[in-house]
């Protein structure tokens, strides 16, 4: 088979033939259809999470068919449609996967970074970590739901109960949680890069009440702040701009470092948490909404070769909504 392989940090993919894998015990070969680019994977290939898997192919938000079947998969079927997200594999013995905390689990495994993903014709994966998708979202539609949606959607549940809500970073996970958070009659304000008129004029399209820069001042005080931007210097921004008792949630896997900042703006009981990776509860709580509501899921299709366009239009920010390569 074909994929595009990392073959050192911070270095453009590569395109390679390697041996087709074969499905494990509990696992399936897919033959890959699609695969979402998520910022994740950009942090892979540029070396800013160390320890991947040496010459790894990147990629977690896979979509595909079931070609072959481990012996001991009860659960799906040859040709069944899948998706693949980043959780791939937990040891489901250590005290967080005994206690509903999975996404911490030490002994993790993660796919497109310590185990081989999606930028490629085919994967193999661990039966037990994937899911069947809504019918009502194609291929290049349904990708992003893979970890932009999953975890926009454990971000925004991290926030507690908000009804105002400022989302820092308007990208492939805002856009989705923008949608979810309307459909609950909750209120959007987009912080996007400064001057960024063609995200903010995306981010009023699918429901936002505002948007600007995330250099200006919020227009009144934010239940929440939800940060997909990877910019440590917006939480103090997004603490000032959140109520006593509101809730900064940084959503990314890797931020740069957060400035010193004054006790006061964190006084009041507001809160900094994080979002760590996702558990197979959010998948089928998730995919169960996306089923039920309309989402628009606006994404730019690439050929798989391509994969770095992909990742370089995602790190220039000229991206709207998300990037998916297409193995047709």
């Amino acid at each position: 088979m074909r994929a595009m392989q990392l073959e050192a940090p911070g270095k453009p993919l590569v395109l390679r033939a390697r041996e087709t894998p074969v499905a494990g015990d509990h696992g399936l070969l897919i033959k890959v259809a699609a695969c979402g680019v998520c910022r994740t994977d950009l942090h892979v290939v540029d070396g800013e999470l160390s320890d991947a898997k040496p010459k790894v192919v990147p990629g977690h938000e896979v979509i595909g068919t079931v070609a072959a079947l481990g012996p001991r998969v009860e659960s799906f079927s040859l040709g069944e449609r899948v998706g693949v997200p980043w959780l791939g594999w937990t040891c489901g013995e250590c005290a967080y996967c005994l206690t509903g905390r999975e996404n911490l689990c030490e002994f993790a495994r993660f796919t497109g970074y310590t185990l081989d993903g999606g930028y490629a014709e085919y994967m193999a994966a661990d039966a037990r970590f994937c899911f069947l998708l809504p019918e009502r979202y194609s291929d290049v539609e349904a990708a992003p739901l893979l970890c932009a949606g999953l975890i926009g959607y454990r971000a925004l549940r991290a926030a507690g109960d908000p009804r105002r809500i400022g989302i820092y970073g308007f990208g492939a996970a805002a856009h989705i949680v923008t949608q979810i958070s309307c459909y609950e009659g909750r209120e959007i304000l987009a912080f996007t890069r400064k001057g960024d008129t063609t995200a903010q004029r995306f981010a009023r399209t699918l429901g936002a009440s505002w948007a600007g820069g995330s250099d200006e001042k919020s227009p009144g005080l934010l239940d929440a702040a939800i940060l997909f931007a990877p910019v440590g210097s917006l939480v103090p921004s997004a603490l000032q701009a959140v109520r006593k008792g509101g809730t900064v949630v940084c959503a990314g896997i890797h931020m740069t470092d957060i400035p010193s900042f004054p006790y006061s703006l964190l006084w009041g009981e507001r809160r900094i948490v994080s979002v760590a990776n996702l558990t197979r509860a959010d998948g089928v709580a998730f995919l169960g909404l996306a089923s039920r509501m309309p989402m628009q899921i606006t994404a730019v299709p690439y050929p798989f070769t391509a994969a770095n366009s992909a990742l370089d239009a995602l790190r220039e920010g000229t991206l709207t909504g998300a990037a998916v390569l297409t193995m047709n």
